[in-house]
């Protein structure tokens, strides 16, 4: 029997890396804006303006991506072994940026995708998406089937857990499509009970003004982080995997990944926070060039390490 084009994009996503792939069908997203409508009305999108912007076609792929029909939904292991360090002369980085940036290693496959898909008919086209349009990423992970969406707000798997980077292709033709995987979470509310900050207001809703990944990552440099969430951030100075490193699907299913590129740089691995703060803006690029960490900027850093090394000092 000759394999469907549904089939053999699943396939090549494999050969390419990728942990899991699902496909949905490209629609509008009728009850998420209802909730991302919410979500932004209480201001928990901080000072992410960003995500007020494009509204219409972050809740209607059709609106983004005109033509779709069909999403494909990626995603890709970037477990390691390695463990945070619990020594107050060193700083915790998050799992997802110890290697190189996964938007660079990300998009590089799904452009390989996509190429393979378009050479089976030349009649398709389409864009792929790593984290950087207004595409509701989760929700098309949840609808393709390839996890559901923990109470921490973000996509668990029964195989890797919650360490994975996700991604799309969205295309102009109708594939076969994959059922949503129902919620395993039950009653268990570890990552919300773990959380310092209590980001996590309610199950599946977080707000950014109190998460420490956002106050380390996407809180500009010109902005401080509050004082009263200073003595909570137990040495976090990029990003936070607390409610991640707590669920029991990670415990349980981790996975460590195949992808070489997000092998831990050792200059990332529970750094000497003394170091780092008198590390300069120009050893800062050569440090972090094609590292997530680049993100927050060299001030960024700086205020992160004197926000969890302030409290240290007034003991």
């Amino acid at each position: 029997m000759e394999k469907t084009l549904s089939h053999k994009i699943k396939e090549k996503a494999l050969e390419l890396g990728f942990c899991h792939v699902g496909i949905a069908q490209a629609q509008h997203l009728q009850a998420e804006e209802k909730l991302l409508q919410t979500w932004l009305d209480n201001g928990y999108q901080g000072k992410m303006h960003y995500m007020e912007n494009h509204f219409a076609k972050r809740v209607d792929p059709c609106k983004l991506v005109p033509g779709a029909k069909s999403i494909i939904s990626v995603a890709m292991n970037y477990y390691t072994k390695h463990q945070h360090a619990h020594n107050p002369s060193q700083g915790k980085i998050s799992r997802y940026a110890w290697g190189d940036d996964y938007h660079d290693v990300m998009k590089k496959h799904l452009r390989q995708l996509l190429d393979f898909i378009c050479e089976q008919d030349e009649n398709i086209s389409g864009r792929v998406f790593v984290d950087s349009a207004p595409i509701m990423d989760k929700v098309w992970a949840v609808k393709s089937g390839i996890g559901w969406l923990g109470k921490h707000n973000t996509v668990i798997s029964r195989d890797y857990g919650s360490w994975m980077f996700l991604g799309e292709v969205v295309v102009n033709c109708t594939l076969d499509y994959d059922t949503p995987m129902s919620d395993h979470c039950g009653s268990c509310t570890r990552c919300i009970d773990a959380c310092p900050t209590d980001a996590i207001t309610d199950p599946y809703v977080i707000d950014a003004n109190k998460c420490i990944a956002y106050l380390t990552i996407e809180l500009k440099p010109q902005f401080d982080i509050p004082q009263e969430l200073q003595p909570k951030m137990d040495n976090w100075i990029f990003g936070c995997d607390i409610c991640q490193d707590v669920c029991p699907w990670n415990n349980k299913f981790s996975q460590e990944t195949t992808e070489e590129s997000f092998a831990p740089r050792p200059h990332n691995l529970n750094p000497e926070l003394h170091e780092l703060s008198n590390i300069s803006e120009e050893k800062f690029r050569e440090n972090y060039r094609k590292s997530p960490i680049k993100r927050t900027k060299h001030a960024g850093l700086m205020r992160n390490i004197k926000a969890v090394t302030s409290k240290q000092q007034e003991k």
